[in-house]
């Protein structure tokens, strides 16, 4: 994380950028159809307050003493840990985001869902915190007060800002009817304690609210405090940004040789195996010199890095990065898009590449289209025809056929698993701009694969996870 800051801060003394990131999400990835499933850590509650602790203080590099119980007072950067809480739902059967009210037991929110909120607060001494648009047990989580006041300002002890996702006060008053009036949002939202409001609701109407006695003038000196001491804790207010701590740190900070060597261990690291009979992997250089690369993700770029993300220094598509490592690569696309559908896929191409390979590396997945912010997927299968092409391509092999996975959430692979024509399985996630050169370097053994994050029962696809979203849904 010390690389992100210094590439933000770089940003910012250059003009480019301001100095918070709304990041991490860290809401439990409960079920794995969740759009934004990819955003998150996972579905562990303990593995996610761990990674949302040491994601917030790498990101935010603390120093200078002072601060309350002999912490740091200055912030390199400012993180926000979101959407609390119990937000896994964007769109899905009829129910969106801004209509969601999840019925969570106190438990449930103590021992999982609150989980990894409280680690951010409390261990990694995140600068805000944001709400999220759906309710909990019929409240708006920013204008539960309970929640905002009583548990992350109370219990936890945030010095920082409380901060809606963007037009959260609007849904709940626009949408979800919680209140009558503007001025009544304005009231609600202040007195449970937000204190920025992520688009123009509070701008708009909270001089009415004040007119009316609906908010006092130390409603909204609490609310500035709290965002003003993040700015000054972030040196905004010191002078010139030259001689400040990291006023050295430029365009030539960004983009560095380590910094993209970090992508790429970073990209390794994140590739799990999930099959390999025999002594299929690692491939041998010396045994298959004509490897054919096929399936939609195999000169992927765009949907290597995934959402939220910013402009990568360069790409590795799949197809490159195998490239480096054999003599001749056949490659074939397989399908036009990873939609996949529609009677004109030029899977037969693919076939004959496979034909006449030595071994044959099938990319296939999710992208954004897919799976996305709004976007919840109805299926964990394969879209289109990608199914019908690996298992097509696996036939006609002539050699071992490794198939590489790309999503952000689990994907239905039953039909890969007991395919004896398929030797193994790896999952790469949506792995960063260098995430071809890293599916390579493990295919060829270059790097050992690691350990995948969610887990998902294959009897569980469609019919035995039908409740989970519903569980949690009132409207």
């Amino acid at each position: 994380m010390q690389a992100v800051s210094d590439e933000g801060r770089a940003m910012y003394n250059g003009g480019q950028a301001g100095l918070t990131f709304w990041s991490p999400n860290v809401n439990i990835f409960r079920d794995p159809r969740w759009g934004r499933g990819q955003e998150t850590p996972g579905e562990d509650p303990a593995v996610s307050g761990r990674y949302a602790a040491a994601y917030v203080r790498g990101l935010q590099q603390p120093y200078g003493g002072g601060g309350r119980h002999g912490g740091h007072t200055r912030l390199k950067t400012a993180a926000c840990c979101k959407h609390f809480t119990a937000y896994d739902l964007d769109s899905w059967s009829g129910t969106d985001r801004f209509h969601f009210n999840a019925i969570v037991t106190p438990q449930d929110l103590e021992d999982t869902f609150n989980v990894p909120f409280r680690s951010c607060v409390v261990d990694g001494r995140a600068a805000s915190v944001m709400c999220s648009y759906n309710q909990v047990n019929g409240v708006p989580t920013c204008a539960d007060e309970s929640f905002l006041r009583g548990t992350i300002r109370g219990k936890w002890h945030l010095e920082g800002y409380i901060v809606s996702d963007c037009d959260s006060v609007d849904v709940f008053y626009r949408d979800q009817h919680y209140t009558r009036t503007h001025e009544d949002a304005v009231a609600a939202t202040l007195r449970a304690g937000l204190d920025l409001d992520c688009g123009p609701f509070l701008a708009v109407y909270t001089e009415g609210a004040v007119s009316q006695r609906k908010v006092t003038d130390a409603d909204i000196d609490a609310a500035v405090t709290n965002t003003v001491i993040v700015q000054m804790r972030l040196g905004m207010y010191d002078g010139d940004l030259a001689t400040q701590p990291f006023g050295h740190l430029g365009p030539q900070h960004v983009c560095t040789p380590a910094h993209q060597e970090l992508a790429l261990e970073a990209a390794r690291q994140s590739v799990v195996l999930l099959k390999n009979d025999g002594t299929a992997l690692p491939l041998s250089r010396a045994a298959h010199h004509t490897v054919a690369v096929v399936g939609p993700h195999s000169q992927a770029t765009v949907a290597m890095i995934g959402n939220y993300a910013g402009q990568p220094c360069r790409y590795t598509t799949p197809l490159q990065g195998i490239g480096r490592y054999v003599k001749t690569t056949l490659h074939q696309a397989g399908c036009t898009d990873v939609a996949c559908q529609g009677g004109n896929q030029p899977i037969a191409a693919a076939v004959d590449a496979a034909r006449r390979a030595d071994a044959t590396i099938v990319v296939v997945g999710l992208d954004q289209k897919v799976e996305a912010e709004g976007l919840d997927r109805t299926s964990l299968l394969l879209p289109g025809r990608q199914a019908e092409l690996v298992s097509a391509v696996a036939k006609a092999s002539k050699g071992p056929v490794i198939l590489v996975l790309m999503s952000g959430g689990p994907v239905d692979i039953a039909f890969a698993q007991k395919d004896r024509k398929i030797a193994g399985i790896l999952w790469a996630g949506y792995p960063g701009q260098a995430g071809g050169q890293a599916i390579a370097d493990v295919i060829f053994g270059h790097h050992n694969p690691g350990m995948y994050t969610s887990t998902v029962s294959i009897l569980m696809i469609q019919v035995g996870i039908e409740f989970q979203m519903t569980k949690f849904t009132k409207n």
